[in-house]
């Protein structure tokens, strides 16, 4: 075998090594989705709140968000119903409950408390329905136990890590897939 045989065996090799590299790059983007180029709407129908605690507020709260989360980090295109990903549920939990227990001079009380918000979110996928779910996300946030749990309830600001933090790990389950 001649020297500029072994060169070109040597260039053949490489491409052929680096085609299925090539090939697995179809349907990713930057924004760490893996949407199937034939997705271009989705649709999200009001969460309804069914917790016994939660505020009157939350279910359009996390209805917006949730709609403005995809809007941002997706080039699909919201439409009123019938997407090509459809997104539904309910708020099913709004709960407090102590987080940590301190003992003061022999008296025990909370030293933090938690706040935890549950969604039960329905997923179709109308183009991939394999990819279709229904699960229940959870998120909380820690509050000092001197701060009323009313006045956490009654501040929309209070509930925005664990409202962001289930849209997340919702967003990442339908079209991120992780």
């Amino acid at each position: 075998m001649t020297w500029n045989n072994c060169k070109h065996l040597a260039t053949w090799l490489v491409v052929l090594a680096l085609l299925p590299l090539l090939a697995g790059c179809g349907v990713y983007s930057f924004a760490g989705t893996n949407i199937d180029p034939a997705v271009k709407t989705f649709s999200v129908q009001t969460f309804q709140n069914t917790a016994n605690n939660g505020p009157s507020y939350i279910s359009q709260r996390f209805t917006e968000e949730f709609k403005d989360f995809y809007q941002r980090n997706t080039t699909l295109k919201l439409v009123p119903r019938d997407g090509d990903l459809q997104f539904e549920g309910q708020i099913i939990g709004f709960d407090f409950a102590p987080a940590a227990i301190q003992s003061t001079n022999g008296v025990t009380q909370a030293g933090q408390n938690n706040l935890t918000i549950q969604v039960r979110v329905r997923y179709t996928n109308t183009k991939d329905p394999k990819q279709d779910f229904e699960q229940t996300f959870q998120s909380n946030a820690i509050f000092n136990a001197d701060q009323d749990p009313s006045s956490i309830t009654n501040n929309p600001n209070s509930v925005r890590v664990p409202i962001n933090n289930i849209i997340q790990d919702t967003f990442n389950k339908s079209v991120a897939n992780w």
